[in-house]
């Protein structure tokens, strides 16, 4: 029997894709203020490239990848949805009773494709080829986000049957970003000229507010329909965040004794990014204590980075990929039935096999997405040298990579 369309649940979907797409120029921007001057359209361009090259790849194969026929629940049949062959107006999404068009899933899953890889650029700022970086986009689509789609979020994904829970992101999104950040730190090595200080705090704030208001259609869409569910979700996003920069605020002010702008921003970002595996799954006290936790663990996490030397110029292991590994093992402490009855109850409430089952889960992915990107730019360095001639990266990489200047001097 053919579902009717959902008028309703099919206009939000559209626009929670609409926000999450808005969140690959948000993150653009957030980058653009945290780098120096010189090197502010390198690192935006590697988010815009994504915006379009990865909606080539989704198109032509990567939802089949993702959402297809499974290969011993690893990955989908590339072949099945190639070229999105076989969907046309009348093609219903029937992973809920939703009444959503097949056409509104492959576009919302699309944004998530688009900025997971972008979210690694912060990771190796001012220090990568553009050719390197365009074979690395696709070569880590293709061989780690699309197969964790897949095991994750596909219901005959080897995860998910196993009974792993990822709300929006956690372990597919933000730990195989952050532990693929930290093997392209250690593979690409340090910076020629380390600048300290962001060059446009404005520029900051206005990528956290476009990647903060995005994150309610990240984490609030993810429900694929509007129910109560949809609600929490949305709250806690806000909630998490609220409490994750507040207390990085405070934390960063004890110790600089003065209130950190900056540090505001990130401890927002950091709270996002862990409360998003269990958003849809626990409690608003939950969420508060989440976005707590999140801050103070990420906070210490970046501090261990600088003591270790890692040159992960903006901190996207220390914030996304320790959050998104936090926040899915705290999901499976918080988690919570009466919250979500699709769900699963964590350890708190009687479960500890959950919680072990979601750090499994984030130990593979770690692993995986870590040797993978560390295998793919040894081979990607074999065909085209991936960090920058080091006169380059002195000199800007604006100008000597792309011909452009974000800030030309006055004729």
């Amino acid at each position: 029997m053919d579902v009717a369309i959902n008028i309703g649940n099919t206009a939000f979907m559209l626009l929670c894709a609409s926000l999450v797409m808005l969140m690959t120029p948000g993150l653009a921007f957030f980058y653009g203020g945290l780098v120096g001057r010189k090197h502010v359209l390198t690192i935006m361009i590697q988010s815009f490239i994504s915006l379009a090259w990865t909606t080539v790849l989704w198109f032509a194969f990567g939802y089949s990848m993702s959402f297809g026929p499974t290969w011993h629940g690893i990955i989908g049949d590339p072949t099945y949805y190639a070229f999105l062959r076989g969907i046309n107006l009348h093609t219903m999404f029937r992973g809920n009773d939703a009444g959503i068009p097949l056409i509104v899933h492959v576009a919302y899953q699309m944004m998530f494709a688009i900025i997971t890889p972008a979210l690694i650029t912060g990771a190796f700022a001012n220090r990568v080829t553009f050719k390197a970086y365009f074979l690395f986009l696709t070569g880590w689509l293709i061989l780690v986000y699309f197969p964790f789609v897949h095991m994750v979020w596909s219901p005959e994904g080897l995860l998910a049957k196993w009974g792993v829970l990822d709300f929006a992101g956690g372990i597919v999104v933000h730990n195989t970003a952050g532990f693929a950040a930290l093997a392209s730190v250690l593979y690409v090595g340090r910076r020629q000229v380390v600048e300290h200080r962001p060059h446009n705090i404005p520029l900051i704030a206005l990528g956290t507010g476009l990647l903060w208001f995005g994150w309610y259609g990240f984490n609030a869409g993810s429900e694929l329909r509007v129910d109560a569910v949809t609600a929490s979700a949305f709250l806690n996003t806000d909630v998490a965040a609220s409490f994750a920069a507040v207390t990085w605020l405070f934390v960063e002010w004890s110790q600089a004794k003065q209130p950190k702008f900056v540090g505001l921003l990130t401890g927002a970002v950091a709270g996002l990014a862990t409360i998003t595996p269990a958003a849809g799954y626990v409690s608003l006290s939950s969420a508060a204590v989440i976005g707590v936790v999140a801050s103070l663990v990420c906070y210490y996490a970046v501090a261990l980075k600088n003591k270790l030397g890692w040159d992960d110029a903006l901190d996207v292991w220390g914030v996304h990929g320790v959050g998104g590994m936090l926040g899915s093992i705290l999901l499976g402490v918080f988690a919570s039935k009466a919250w979500n009855p699709a769900g699963a109850d964590g350890l708190l409430n009687g479960d500890s096999s959950f919680l072990f089952k979601q750090t499994v889960a984030v130990v593979i992915s770690g692993v995986w997405a870590f040797v993978f990107t560390y295998g793919m730019l040894w081979l990607i360095n074999m065909v085209t040298p991936v960090k920058v001639d080091p006169k380059a990266e002195t000199s800007g990489l604006d100008a000597e990579l792309h011909g452009e200047e974000a800030y030309p001097d006055p004729l």
